[in-house]
């Protein structure tokens, strides 16, 4: 599997990664899901504190034992559960950055964190703050890298100014194109790697995709137009790929990205993934019909 350099940093991250967000409760069929995608050639592994109070790392953390150096592993933070509180509340302090780094690192079982990111933020933050506590961690050799997992364009911008950050997570698909109007050509004109989330639309982009419609839609896509774009975008696909190798091949056709993590909770959906990597690029012919059927989406927000 091709592998891409992540930003400025030294890390080489597989072009399909691996979102741990969707792995199956049973631990040890989410175990091997692990142990599979890595056998399979993947090596960059996505997960966050906040996947289902902590669960997730844990699981990652007994999958990854005696394969820890095999992986580029990523988790995030800055949601703060409290027992007896109500729900996650929104904490990027450094104080609580630097407290949750640890617990992380005692669910994955592991001494290091590869890349570690944002998860959220907004502009009313106090991102110099933040920052420094990412700048702490890596000084200390507690992580190696850092990056943001965000949608908005004002933070991003004000992390690509003030930061060091090799990424940025944000959700891009054929649906989503919103990261297209403005967000990659800033990354990669800095030398930011984006990584890719959501590449299959919460599974739309998929051969299953009609069942996968609600009646919300998506985006600014309503039920109707997401059932006529699912028909005509299947004609228009290459015979040689399903239709999620398709969603997953256009957001890896943009140079930004270095890497693309579909979920999976089960091994078909995994090997479909990383089949990707034997299917053909999407062509400029194929790309253009793409264009020409969906949205150009632009954010709206968090200008």
């Amino acid at each position: 599997m091709n592998k891409n350099q992540l930003g400025s940093s030294d890390l080489y991250v597989s072009e399909i990664g691996f979102g741990s967000m969707s792995l199956p409760q049973n631990e040890k069929e989410a175990i091997y899901l692990v142990e599979k995608a890595i056998d399979e050639g993947i090596n960059f592994i996505d997960t966050a504190d906040l996947y289902d109070f902590g669960r997730i790392e844990e699981v990652l953390g007994k999958a990854l034992k005696g394969k820890r150096e095999k992986v580029i592993l990523t988790t995030k933070a800055g949601n703060h559960w409290e027992p007896g509180r109500d729900g996650w509340y929104w904490d990027p302090s450094k104080a609580y950055i630097k407290e949750a780094v640890k617990k992380s690192l005692m669910r994955l079982k592991t001494d290091y964190i590869d890349l570690y990111q944002l998860h959220g933020g907004t502009i009313d933050d106090p991102i110099d703050e933040t920052i420094d506590a990412f700048e702490e961690l890596k000084q200390e050799g507690v992580i190696r890298h850092y990056g943001i997992s965000s949608i908005r364009p004002n933070v991003i911008r004000e992390y690509v100014k003030r930061s060091t950050i090799v990424s940025v997570l944000m959700q891009y698909s054929i649906l989503d194109r919103r990261p297209e109007e403005e967000m990659l050509a800033l990354l990669k004109e800095n030398n930011i790697s984006v990584i890719a989330r959501g590449p299959v639309a919460k599974g739309i982009l998929s051969d299953g995709g009609l069942d996968k419609i609600s009646d919300r839609g998506f985006l600014d896509y309503n039920k109707d137009e997401l059932q006529q774009l699912f028909g005509e975008y299947k004609k228009a696909s290459d015979p040689n790929r399903s239709l999620s190798q398709t969603a997953i091949r256009y957001c890896l056709s943009h140079p930004a990205v270095a890497s693309a993590i579909p979920g999976a909770s089960k091994e078909s959906q995994l090997l479909e993934n990383v089949n990707t990597v034997n299917t053909p690029e999407l062509s400029s012919d194929e790309l253009k019909a793409i264009h020409n059927l969906s949205k150009a989406n632009t954010y709206k927000q968090h200008r």
